[in-house]
């Protein structure tokens, strides 16, 4: 759950004064009664598809891991 969710439960539903939710949370009785008042929703933030950096060796890995080898040490695996 969101902060700003919290937030509106305890002042709409559990009826709580701005300045207990202002104690509890640290911010100050402006920004509370700020949040409040504009009903703003928390921001989704979209990540963009990046490859990995093990794609290029994902063949690699695979076979390792379907015969069960473990490399010793990095340089083992760069051979």
């Amino acid at each position: 759950m969101g902060f700003l969710s919290v937030i509106r439960r305890w002042a709409l539903r559990e009826e709580m004064p701005i300045r207990e939710i202002a104690r509890r949370t640290g911010l100050s009785r402006n920004t509370i009664k700020k949040y409040l008042r504009e009903g703003a929703v928390e921001p989704k933030f979209k990540t963009p598809k990046r490859p990995s950096n093990l794609d290029p060796y994902a063949d690699r890995l695979s076979a390792w891991s379907c015969h069960g080898y473990v490399p010793v040490s990095f340089e083992q695996c760069l051979l």
